[in-house]
């Protein structure tokens, strides 16, 4: 079981102005724990489950910029791009910007959206659910056609119209940018996983339910004919456990995710305190321990 990092707050320095330099120390940390990935939210406000909407947010990619800078081997990406926050065209464009410019680490993590009141607070429009995920799937197709070197013709969708998909230069990974889709959902959302993505991203709400959500995963991929095997499955995790510094207690709750198919186990840094602290204190020395899962 390899592992990532996704920082969720913003708030650790009481002057903004100290943000870059704890960026920059946790992109240390994160190259110390030796972790596949480092992610940050897509939002423009806080969530409101994780304290005030008024609390710190920075724009996700321009954060993703700066960290690449001080990284050298995780992977960077949004958990998860929200469809509605910029033109699709536009996201691939500035997914291969990051990807060319960290060396080819970028992935594209992306999901429907859902946090309305920052939509309406800064005046993005927020369609319904339907039409959401339907933006999500011609976004998805509009990506792969921008990172096909060999497509730069039209794109026509019921919700996007492209007259080129013109995209130089092209990414350096290689065929593309990975695509991570984050969400459960098992009609719409694990169905495009199967269809469009190199990974899914899922909730730890307990090991059976995990069990169930891979099981429908698996299902549409025989649907579409797809090896599920290709699909890297991941989950994000906060664990009392590790805050508290038990790291076999850690393991021992991550090794029955890891029985199921897990690969990826994406920590959380609680939201006080220095994130690079916690990394370098509790995902150093737990990384060996998962390491040794699977």
């Amino acid at each position: 079981m390899r592992l990532g990092i996704h920082l969720t707050t913003f708030n650790h320095p009481a002057d903004p102005a100290g943000l870059a330099a704890e960026l920059a120390a946790t992109g240390r940390a994160v190259e110390a724990a030796g972790a596949e990935t480092l992610s940050v939210m897509d939002h423009y406000f806080q969530m409101e489950q994780n304290g005030l909407a008024e609390h710190p947010m920075l724009e996700g990619y321009t954060t993703l910029g700066f960290l690449a800078a001080h990284t050298s081997a995780a992977r960077l990406g949004l958990l998860v791009t929200g469809v509605t926050y910029r033109h699709p065209g536009l996201l691939a464009k500035i997914v291969t910007t990051l990807d060319v410019l960290s060396g080819g680490r970028a992935f594209l993590g992306i999901g429907a959206a859902w946090y309305d009141r920052e939509h309406r607070g800064l005046g993005v429009p927020y369609p319904a659910t339907a039409e959401r995920f339907e933006r999500l799937e011609e976004t998805l197709q509009i990506c792969g056609q921008m990172w096909d070197p060999a497509n730069n013709g039209a794109y026509a969708g019921k919700h996007y119209q492209l007259a080129e998909t013109l995209n130089s230069p092209q990414a350096v990974s290689s065929p593309r940018p990975r695509i991570l889709i984050g969400g459960g959902g098992e009609r719409k959302t694990l169905r495009l996983v199967a269809q469009y993505a190199d990974a899914c991203n899922l909730f730890a709400i307990g090991v059976e339910g995990v069990k169930h959500k891979l099981g429908v995963l698996d299902a549409h991929c025989a649907d579409l004919g797809r090896d599920p095997a290709e699909v890297q499955r991941t989950l994000l995790y906060r664990s009392a456990a590790l805050d508290n510094g038990d790291l076999d207690q850690t393991t021992q709750e991550l090794a029955a995710y890891a029985e199921l198919g897990i690969s990826t186990v994406i920590l959380v840094p609680p939201g006080e305190g220095s994130p690079a602290e916690w990394i370098e204190r509790r995902c150093v020395p737990l990384a060996p321990k998962l390491a040794e899962l699977g």
